[in-house]
C-alpha cells in the first residue's frame, strides 16, 4: 500500500491523479497555514509554493504545526518544506521567504491559492495578484479570539457577517471592484481578552479548523 492508498479508497484513482497534477501556493505558512499546508500534503497535492517571511517563536507553538522547540528561530517556509518532504518526498516544494506586498513578483502559476495572511494590506495584495493572473484564491479571516469551531463557515466575501476583519477586507475590495470570492470565516462574537494588551489570544481548535477548512475547499475545487 502506497502513502495515498487511504484518499484513493475514498476520492478514486482519477482525482488522486488530479491532487499530484496540481500546484497550490499557500501564503502565510502560521497557525492557520500550516494546518492547510499540512492537509495538502497529506491529500497528495504534486507541487506545494511556501511564501512567509517570518520565524518561528516560542509565542507560536501554542498553535502552529511547525513551531517546536527544536524549530525556534528558524525560517517558517524552510520548517514547513522540511515536513512536506518528510510526508511525501515526492512532492515538489517552493519557497519565498519574503512578505506579501504590493510590490512582490512572483513568477509562478498555481492552480489554487490559499490566503492565511494575518496583514491586511498584504491580503488586499494578494487578491490583486490572484485577480490579475486569473488564479481562484479562497482567504482566511479572523480567527483570533474566538473558540467555538461550530461558528466556523465558508461563504462568499460578500455574504460573510459578525467578523470584524471580513467586514474590512469588505470594504476594501467593493472599493478597488475585485470580484467576489469564497473565504473561511467565524460568525462567532469575539471573546473578551483575559488580559490586556495588543496581541490577541487565539487556540489551535480554531485556528486549525480554519486552516483544515481552506484546504477542504481548495482539494475539492481540485477533484471537481
Amino acid at each position: 500500500m502506497n502513502r495515498l492508498h487511504r484518499i484513493t479508497l475514498l476520492v478514486g484513482k482519477g482525482a488522486v491523479k488530479k491532487l499530484q497534477q496540481s500546484t497550490v501556493m499557500v501564503v502565510g505558512c502560521g497557525a492557520v497555514g500550516s494546518f492547510a499546508i499540512e492537509a495538502l500534503a497529506r491529500s497528495g497535492v504534486g507541487h506545494i509554493i511556501l511564501v512567509d517571511f517570518d520565524k518561528v517563536e516560542e509565542s507560536n507553538i501554542n498553535r502552529q504545526l511547525f513551531a517546536l522547540d527544536s524549530t525556534l528561530g528558524k525560517s517558517k517556509v524552510e520548517v514547513a518544506k522540511r515536513r512536506i518532504l518528510d510526508i511525501n518526498p515526492d512532492i515538489i516544494v517552493d519557497v519565498y521567504d519574503t512578505f506579501f506586498d504590493d510590490k512582490t513578483n512572483l513568477t509562478v502559476n498555481p492552480d489554487f491559492v490559499i490566503d492565511a495572511i494575518d496583514t491586511v494590506s498584504s491580503k488586499i495584495a494578494l487578491y490583486k495578484w490572484c485577480f490579475e493572473h486569473d488564479v481562484p484564491l479562497v482567504s482566511s479571516m479572523g480567527a483570533a479570539r474566538k473558540t467555538d469551531v461550530s461558528k466556523i463557515k465558508i461563504a462568499k466575501l460578500s455574504k460573510t457577517c459578525v467578523c470584524p476583519l471580513a467586514s474590512k477586507i469588505r470594504k476594501l475590495v467593493r472599493d478597488i471592484k475585485l470580484p467576489d470570492f469564497y473565504v473561511v470565516y467565524s460568525d462567532e462574537v469575539a471573546a473578551p481578552q483575559k488580559n490586556g494588551g495588543r496581541e490577541f489570544g487565539s487556540i489551535i481548535t480554531v485556528t486549525g479548523t480554519f486552516g483544515l477548512m481552506l484546504a477542504d475547499f481548495v482539494i475539492k475545487k481540485l477533484i471537481s
